[in-house]
């Protein structure tokens, strides 16, 4: 009997496949950083009973429509705003995604994020390699305080809830917004609902972790930014689509807003001469949300596993569905 066959779009460490490939012939791309090529990955999917894919691989109707086998498609991520899922669901495709195992350590890159951008540690950090420090001065390299401020969430889900205990044990006030009341996190958290033009503007830290979605979708603007406190930090560890980037840049330039702290763009990855890396006031990491090694490779697992289970005519652990 011929083992169902499993692609996956990028090299993956041989511990974390090996246990599969007595049940499964499993076929890697041979690069763990560069993307597979599109037509390799349309002739795949059309001789594969599975797809284990990343964000950058596109899992259009094109794609899903070569399928004529395909079973099941796992996201290596916990978006998958790259797949058509109604397409999918359709010719009876199931996807899966890796949410949860990767919560807090999204959670802590976020944190970490919002902290570089407002103690200027990168700026800091590369002040001293390149010998600029000779002298102490009252407010050399001084940035923003954290404790006691004012954090704004936007998206108050898994993570957003891990961003708000975490903004808690620095004495912060949390503000969210939510498409819905999360009565839970405000009794646990003691996080406090706002509008969203009543979030960006009293908040001195808005950190976006919204879902990208039609309403979402550039909903970080030029209005919106003139709304914050000229004080204020912009992060996101969403999507970069929900930020439009030239109106970030502007606000930036013009002083509307004090700094951003970025792990996602537009289009990535983004080229070294792209405006917004030219700011001091921008901390840009190259999309490691959920990037820590146990996380990774949990992730992994949880793709390999799902498909296990699909293939197995069983549901599961984490489908997506329209």
């Amino acid at each position: 009997m011929t083992k169902p066959y499993i692609f996956i779009t990028r090299s993956l460490p041989e511990e974390i496949v090996t246990p599969f490939q007595e049940k499964f012939n499993v076929k890697m791309w041979d690069s763990e950083e560069q993307p597979v090529d599109r037509e390799v990955l349309l002739e795949e999917a059309g001789k594969a009973d599975a797809l284990i894919t990343v964000l950058s691989d596109q899992v259009d109707e094109e794609l899903l429509s070569r399928g004529r086998q395909l079973k099941v498609v796992a996201n290596l991520a916990v978006g998958f705003d790259n797949i058509d899922i109604k397409t999918a669901e359709k010719n009876g495709i199931t996807i899966t995604n890796t949410p949860d195992v990767l919560t807090e350590t999204t959670a802590d890159l976020t944190f970490s994020l919002l902290m570089a951008t407002a103690r200027r540690l990168i700026e800091a950090n590369e002040y001293v390699r390149k010998g600029d420090w000779e002298n102490w001065a009252p407010l050399l390299m001084a940035g923003h305080d954290i404790h006691h401020k004012t954090i704004g969430i936007v998206g108050m889900g898994r993570i957003g809830e891990a961003v708000a205990h975490r903004a808690r044990g620095f004495h912060m006030n949390v503000l969210y917004h939510n498409r819905s009341r999360k009565k839970e996190a405000e009794e646990k958290l003691g996080a406090v609902y706002k509008s969203f033009d009543e979030l960006v503007t009293q908040a001195d830290f808005v950190v976006c972790l919204a879902p990208l979605t039609p309403e979402t979708k550039g909903m970080f603007h030029k209005e919106v930014f003139k709304k914050m406190k000229s004080s204020a930090i912009f992060v996101n560890t969403s999507r970069g689509d929900n930020a439009n980037e030239d109106d970030l840049y502007q606000a930036l330039v013009e002083g509307d807003i004090a700094g951003a702290g970025l792990d996602v763009f537009e289009n990535e990855p983004i080229s070294k001469d792209h405006p917004l890396l030219s700011l001091q006031q921008v901390v840009a990491l190259p999309h490691i949300g959920s990037a820590s090694v146990e996380t990774r490779k949990a992730m992994m697992n949880l793709c390999l596993e799902n498909v296990q289970l699909v293939l197995d005519e069983q549901e599961p652990k984490t489908k997506v569905t329209s």
